[in-house]
């Protein structure tokens, strides 16, 4: 699958980490920052993502900032896109295949390495 993936600085750490679980699983990736871990807003990234996945050029988005919660609402202000924050894997799975969620959002101060992999096999299907 072809997914487009965005961080702030509060979720840049578990995004470096994905990166490679999400590669490794063979899926295509198109990151849109930050590369770094220096104060950035959140709502820049959610945009990028949002914005990659409305023109087509990705399946999927995943984005990561501190608690999830500004990266979800920041990403459902772009028309077409449906983001949704997830803690467990049920939401993850069922928001795919019963409220065409297009956009997995996590937060990277809140949510485990190991959770995030199990949440982001759920919303890749």
């Amino acid at each position: 699958m072809r997914l487009v993936i965005g961080s702030d600085h509060a979720g840049y750490p578990l995004k470096t980490e994905l990166l490679r679980f999400l590669r490794d699983q063979g899926h295509e990736l198109i990151d849109v920052g930050t590369h770094g871990p220096e104060s950035v807003d959140y709502p820049d990234y959610a945009a990028k993502v949002a914005a990659r996945v409305k023109d087509g050029s990705a399946e999927r988005g995943l984005m990561i900032c501190g608690s999830g919660v500004g990266g979800a609402v920041a990403a459902n202000k772009v028309e077409g896109i449906r983001a949704g924050l997830c803690h467990d894997v049920y939401s993850a799975h069922q928001g795919v295949e019963h409220a065409d969620m297009n956009v997995l959002v996590l937060g990277g101060l809140v949510t485990g390495q190991l959770l995030a992999r199990e949440l982001l096999q759920a919303f890749c299907g």
